[in-house]
């Protein structure tokens, strides 16, 4: 696993201080490493929106909040099921069969919980890949990678990972039956299901 991938893991399960400044001195010793892969993590994790701005040249961990995970369900849901849409006719049986791999190795439980958002986008982009809309697809691939930073909530308390399993073989079915309206509305389902119930959730905790 490397740096980028560590500090994830790390902020993930709540081992970095959210709120205060990350400095590179600190990381480097904790880590092992000297600062130059330090600051280029530091770098990839802020453009990918895992830190935000501290002071004049700080990066922190920001708090998790409902108004981004709604925020983060809501674009997901509108340009997800766009993508899809363009990418639904053109999906072929090795697309739907690398899909079900990924959704195979979903069920590993040694998996971490990046590892698992990972494996996720990979799952859901094996569909859409079909487009052939790179630009549109980047954009729906940086709304997954910072809405895994919520997975600590959805597989944790929300117990939602079996649902989301179901929830993934119901649409492989629904491809393979050519049910483009049903597998559209399904997909749209899935989204604003788990959203909901996260920043529901988020609320409750005021977190």
């Amino acid at each position: 696993m490397d740096i980028t991938q560590k500090i994830k893991e790390h902020i993930v399960n709540g081992e970095l201080p959210r709120g205060v400044p990350l400095r590179q001195a600190e990381l480097s010793a904790r880590y092992g490493v000297s600062r130059i892969p330090i600051r280029d993590a530091l770098l990839s994790l802020r453009a990918e929106g895992w830190l935000a701005p501290h002071g004049k040249a700080g990066v922190m961990i920001p708090a998790l909040n409902w108004k981004e995970a709604e925020d983060l369900c809501l674009m997901r849901a509108e340009l997800e099921c766009l993508l899809f849409e363009m990418s639904f006719d053109n999906i072929q049986e090795e697309n739907v069969k690398e899909a079900r791999g990924f959704l195979i190795d979903l069920d590993h439980e040694n998996l971490t919980l990046v590892g698992r958002g990972e494996l996720n986008w990979q799952f859901h982009n094996a569909l859409y890949q079909a487009a052939n809309r790179p630009t549109l697809q980047r954009v729906v691939e940086g709304l997954n990678k910072q809405a895994v930073r919520y997975l600590g909530f959805q597989y944790g308390p929300l117990g939602y990972r079996s649902i989301s399993q179901d929830q993934h073989e119901v649409l492989l079915r629904l491809i393979e039956s050519k049910n483009k309206q049903a597998a559209l509305n399904h997909l749209r389902q899935h989204i604003e299901q788990a959203g909901k119930l996260l920043s529901e959730y988020l609320k409750e905790i005021s977190y």
